[in-house]
């Protein structure tokens, strides 16, 4: 029961800071909805650890904890090709300002 606890408190408190996040602009409603889906998911994990099991018999795979740490890294690579191309994007742009910056300040000092 203690456990249940935490993790109910543990979510709650992921949620808010995720709404917080919204509010502020720094997530907009999609990635929202996505990490509400994600830590709903870690509470009725949670609650109902049986529910991993079904998912894994439905997947073929042997324990129901399998299944969550497969998916869990489906989702980690997934994130991480996201920030990257996030990561790369930004490095192109910023190349693109500082390019036409050299050039603003040369034609400048002509």
């Amino acid at each position: 029961m203690t456990l249940k606890i935490v993790i109910t408190i543990f979510v709650l408190f992921a949620i808010s800071r995720t709404y917080l996040r919204l509010k502020d602009g720094a997530i907009d409603t999609l990635q929202f909805v996505f990490w509400l889906f994600v830590w709903a998911l870690v509470g009725v994990i949670g609650f109902w650890p049986g529910v991993t099991q079904r998912l894994a018999n439905i997947l073929g795979i042997e324990r129901g904890i399998d299944s969550i740490v497969y998916f869990s890294i489906v989702v980690l690579f997934y994130l991480i090709y996201r920030a990257y191309v996030k990561i790369e994007n930004l490095e192109h742009d910023i190349t693109k300002i500082v390019r036409d910056e050299s050039l603003n300040e040369f034609k400048k000092n002509e």
